[in-house]
């Protein structure tokens, strides 16, 4: 156990019960009252934010979280199964930890995962991914108003808007995150 004045920005804590990581942590010291620390805090699987004062004295458990690279290899139901890149172990790590990122995942792809005490609580795609257009229709031409798109399915069956000039068969970069096409990768 530790003081709560021991805490940091980005710590995981148990705090009842559930793992929570902290966002922002400021020590307040209001004229007529004792000092205390006002913490903003991240539910890790639910991701509710919670805010909380603690005394100065308060104990807290701050978690050892381990992060590391990790290589997707499949999905599997509800799973998706990765393989540590050091000790080539697989973990089946739960699909909801991803969020909308996990429609972009293709295999051998490097995602990174958060592990406290052998249990996954984290896990993040990358930033963006270049996938292969797959089905779009054809552009028509004179069909060019301001910023017109079209959709276009990509290699892990995600439908996208596009720029009416990609076709199929080319290769376009992909935010995770939003879904939304960034540029057309040159070969």
């Amino acid at each position: 156990m530790a003081k709560a004045s021991e805490i940091k920005n980005g710590n995981i804590l148990r705090f009842n019960g559930d793992l929570v990581a902290v966002e922002e942590f400021i020590h307040r010291t209001p004229g007529n009252l004792r000092a205390f620390y006002q913490a903003k805090m991240r539910n890790v699987k639910t991701g509710k934010l919670v805010e909380y004062r603690f005394r100065t004295d308060e104990e807290v458990e701050i978690c050892r979280v381990e992060t590391n690279d990790y290589q997707y290899l499949y999905d599997d139901a509800d799973f998706f199964v990765v393989m540590d890149n050091r000790t080539y172990e697989q973990f089946n790590i739960p699909k909801f930890l991803f969020g909308d990122a996990a429609r972009f995942l293709k295999e051998g792809m490097n995602v990174i995962i958060a592990f406290e005490s052998e249990e996954p609580i984290m896990a993040q795609a990358p930033h963006s991914v270049e996938l292969e257009i797959t089905y779009t229709e054809p552009a028509v031409k004179g069909d060019t108003s301001t910023n017109a798109t079209k959709l276009a399915t990509v290699e892990t069956g995600v439908e996208i808007r596009v720029p009416l000039f990609i076709n199929q068969g080319d290769k376009v970069k992909v935010d995770t995150a939003t879904g939304s096409y960034i540029e057309r990768v040159k070969n």
